[in-house]
């Protein structure tokens, strides 16, 4: 199993990402995730930089492959923008790219005043943002006429030699039916056997899987249990409340429901290189192939000295 370092977007400025990324490759850290979000969930976490321009730096300051996680190409960027992003970002990283896609949050996508679509109509045009992805990608101008999109005389200049890979998230079903057929492989934030197997069995195969969790390094367990609640009470947040909440106010207001427990419970929290090892041996037995770690507050290099000095060296 790949084990990589996840990004946050939504608490760190760029320069912290930057010092993340070479941090998390100085200890060992194979691979790095990054989150792509106009609004933080809640204020308490503070940021949300343009991800696009972080990935460019990213690859000034280290060599480790990078997937976004995700990028929701169907309406705050149309699909014809992330197409020439992506194809740059692998340019940029020699290859060590991938694009991460979803469906979503009204959270991020609601900006320009768009109705936010059901999920059904969400994953249509997932699909067709895909397929408008992929033909940009092959050089030629492109002329698309579909239900959601159009593009007209567009052609990306500047790819690589490879189009990258494109790795699609899924939690519900139909979610995950669509990632194993349109996908390269597939991303999910939950050690969830069920959903992995599922997407192998509707024709994901042996396609990479990968997932990801959260962590809030601190001197004890209880202090980073505190600082997991005050920065990310909406990992609380029951159901489909995620994908429809338009703002980190609505968060915050669901967020006053969630008890301290249930952030805990959802957290890798404190010191101890066994709570690390026991949430990645779930991933590894849930049949993922790679596992990427976030950190929330401000202790991020105890836990690259952590994994440095205990995790990865008993994992490997």
């Amino acid at each position: 199993m790949r084990i990589g370092y996840f990004l946050s977007s939504e608490e760190y400025t760029p320069a912290e990402l930057l010092a993340q990324a070479r941090g998390a490759e100085q200890a060992g850290f194979e691979a790095l995730w990054i989150s792509d979000h106009y609004h933080p969930w809640v204020d308490a976490q503070g940021q949300s930089p343009f991800v696009w321009s972080t990935i460019g730096a990213l690859s000034q300051v280290c060599r480790l492959p990078v997937t976004t996680a995700v990028t929701c190409p169907t309406v705050r960027l149309h699909p014809a923008v992330v197409a020439q992003a992506a194809a740059t970002s692998a340019v940029l990283h020699e290859g060590r790219f991938v694009l991460g896609v979803g469906s979503g949050e009204a959270l991020n996508e609601h900006i320009f005043g768009d109705a936010w679509p059901q999920a059904d109509v969400r994953l249509e045009m997932l699909e067709e943002a895909v397929e408008v992805i992929r033909e940009l990608w092959r050089g030629d101008f492109v002329n698309h006429h579909g239900t959601h999109y159009t593009v007209e005389h567009a052609r990306v200049y500047t790819r690589p030699e490879t189009p990258p890979s494109i790795y699609v998230s899924g939690f519900g079903p139909k979610a995950i039916e669509l990632a194993a057929r349109i996908g390269d492989g597939y991303v999910s934030m939950m050690p969830d056997a069920d959903m992995v197997r599922r997407f192998r069995d509707a024709g994901g195969g042996d396609k990479p899987c990968q997932g990801g969790f959260k962590a809030a390094y601190a001197d004890t367990a209880d202090e980073g249990a505190r600082i997991a609640y005050e920065r990310w009470p909406n990992a609380g947040v029951p159901g489909e409340l995620s994908q429809v909440l338009p703002s980190p106010r609505h968060f915050e207001q669901a967020a006053q429901l969630v008890r301290p427990e249930q952030v805990r419970e959802a957290f890798v929290c404190g010191p101890d290189a066994d709570g690390h090892l026991e949430m990645i041996d779930k991933y590894a037995k849930a049949g993922f192939d790679e596992v990427y770690v976030a950190n929330t507050g401000p202790h991020w290099q105890g836990l690259f000295d952590l994994y440095q000095r205990e995790v990865l060296p008993r994992l490997r």
